[in-house]
């Protein structure tokens, strides 16, 4: 852990602090340092409520993605990239990763390591007024992936190759498509990422805030990852593991309240 001596970190602002919910195109970035010019860079993300869950009309949908409203009471900053592999590396002292890359998201790491990550991550900030990072929900996750959408993607009805890295043998460099209308990168594709929840079937009525189940077996994962097709990588499309599981294809990004 050595890695960690001389860890700083420092903010940059731009915006008003007044975001609306429909003022999707100039969002609030807070970038915290982790030292040797590597960044953790967050994007505001609005209070607001949506549809989450697909319509039954929608291809290719599974029977785990019913509709249901959703409210966001606050607002919470969300990573604008995946968690890449020098960022962990610049945290944690070592990389996971099999394929390596420093601008490569991170993989191979468990929810549990994603924990550790975050704790390290927090006690190292809170002296500066930071902290509060943690993993999104699903349903923060959901709400900014679809920025404002209700098609199958956040860019439409359908997804090709120079949109989303799916259907391919790797992973892509984190940023290497287009952002979506809250300015975040690869929420379509490139790996999974995981998400605080345990995994439930959604409720049917309106919700606010949720949370999830309070325990539970799997937790949730989003977004699909390069090695799979369009279906899997929908706004909608839900994924579970175990809390220890490492895979090639899993990854994560950061929330803090």
């Amino acid at each position: 852990m050595n890695r960690l001596i001389g860890f700083w970190f420092f903010l940059t602002w731009a915006g008003a602090f007044s975001v609306l919910a429909q003022d999707v195109k100039q969002p609030k970035e807070v970038s915290v340092s982790l030292g040797n010019n590597i960044n953790l860079d967050l994007v505001l993300i609005p209070a607001g409520k949506f549809t989450m869950g697909s319509p039954k009309s929608e291809k290719k949908r599974e029977d785990n993605e019913s509709q249901h409203e959703v409210v966001l009471s606050k607002s919470f900053y969300l990573g604008k990239y995946e968690v890449t592999q020098e960022q962990w590396q610049a945290v944690m002292g070592k990389n996971p990763s099999e394929v390596k890359g420093p601008k490569l998201p991170v993989t191979e790491v468990s929810w549990l390591d994603c924990q550790d990550f975050i704790k390290i991550l927090n006690e190292k900030s809170c002296d500066k007024g930071l902290g509060g990072f943690r993993l999104p929900t699903e349903a923060e996750w959901e709400y900014a992936c679809r920025a404002g959408t209700t098609t199958t993607y956040s860019f439409g009805i359908g997804a090709s190759i120079h949109q989303v890295n799916y259907n391919r043998s790797e992973t892509k460099p984190v940023g290497s498509f287009k952002p979506n209308a809250f300015g975040l990168y690869d929420m379509h594709g490139n790996v999974w990422e995981w998400c605080n929840d345990w995994f439930e079937y959604y409720p049917e009525g309106q919700v606010t805030d949720p949370m999830g189940s309070k325990s539970g077996t799997h937790r949730i994962l989003r977004g699909g990852a390069f090695n799979l097709s369009a279906m899997f990588v929908r706004s909608a499309i839900r994924n579970v593991n175990t809390p220890t599981k490492r895979l090639d294809t899993i990854g994560f990004r950061l929330a803090k309240s």
